[in-house]
């Protein structure tokens, strides 16, 4: 399923930001009978010091081509942060990008060395969240972290990943909007029309927030999970990129109860090593033809 707005990338989210920002938060006065969520077209560019009719080609993908300048005084207006203000920038089409190609995504066979030795939680995923190599301790944790996996689709469609996560809203928002940034403008690849046309059609909570185009890193954080198990776990994580994957990184405060909970949960799982998944192409390449 192609998303409906590649072709417009940068009308699609401009307009998907307006619809965001209220008019108390622009400044104006909220007025009555209003009849679309957030601004209105013509009070954006009246903020950004641009015309009505410009604005308009602008969302409409008959100009695609604004200065830095106007994309500037948009993102002021739009209350963009620094990452959302970065992606905006990136959807000029006054560069022209030269063609990608991506080799298949691969796990070093150091990482598996690194995995096996790891006595902490550990997978490595791909560009769009597939699970491509995972350790015992990680598949204990979940077992939606087998090699083979994809955490995106496991957090929408799984009842069982919707329980693990404490705050599953969060988690919800924040690997779409991340899904989005990692990406950029490889829009076109089998792999991501594949996984977004199947939560798009499967999930209404993941076609709200993929219309809405936000954008953030998910580089590292902490989380609180639901073990069915050892129960709740106070988790750090971490990521690190090795070539064109990303290991990721779960531990717990050193003596802290969570930390006793995942030496009760390496007791308790099967001393097996590291797992994989066959090579898959990756985000941006293109395979062959037959």
């Amino acid at each position: 399923m192609k998303d409906q707005d590649s072709d417009n990338r940068l009308g699609s989210y401009l307009r998907a930001r307006r619809e965001l920002v209220s008019p108390a938060q622009a400044g104006l006065p909220p007025g009555g009978n209003r009849r679309v969520p957030g601004l209105r077209r013509e009070e954006v560019a009246l903020l950004a010091g641009i015309s009505p009719d410009y604005y308009l080609r602008l969302e409409r993908g008959r100009d695609k081509n604004p200065s830095q300048q106007v994309l500037e005084a948009l993102g002021r207006v739009l209350q963009l942060d620094d990452i959302e203000r970065t992606y905006l920038l990136g959807l000029s089409a006054a560069r022209p990008r030269a063609p990608r190609r991506r080799r298949p995504e691969h796990v070093p066979a150091r990482v598996h060395q690194l995995l096996a030795h790891l006595p902490m939680p550990a997978f490595v995923e791909g560009r769009a969240f597939d699970v491509l190599a995972s350790n015992p301790m990680a598949v204990a944790l979940s077992p939606r972290l087998r090699p083979g996996e994809n955490r995106l689709r496991s957090l929408f469609l799984d009842p069982e990943e919707q329980a693990f996560h404490q705050d599953w809203t969060k988690a919800a928002t924040d690997m779409v909007a991340a899904l989005r940034t990692t990406i950029g403008d490889d829009i076109d690849n089998p792999r991501f029309v594949e996984l977004v046309g199947e939560l798009a059609l499967s999930s209404q909570r993941f076609r709200t927030l993929w219309a809405r185009h936000d954008v953030r890193t998910l580089d590292g954080g902490t989380a609180v999970v639901n073990h069915p198990v050892v129960g709740e776990l106070r988790l750090h994580r971490d990521k690190l990129a090795i070539d064109d994957v990303i290991l990721v990184v779960y531990y717990s405060d050193k003596d802290s109860d969570s930390d006793e909970k995942l030496q009760l949960l390496a007791a308790l799982s099967p001393a097996e090593p590291a797992c994989t998944a066959p090579d898959r192409p990756t985000l941006g390449s293109h395979p062959k033809a037959p």
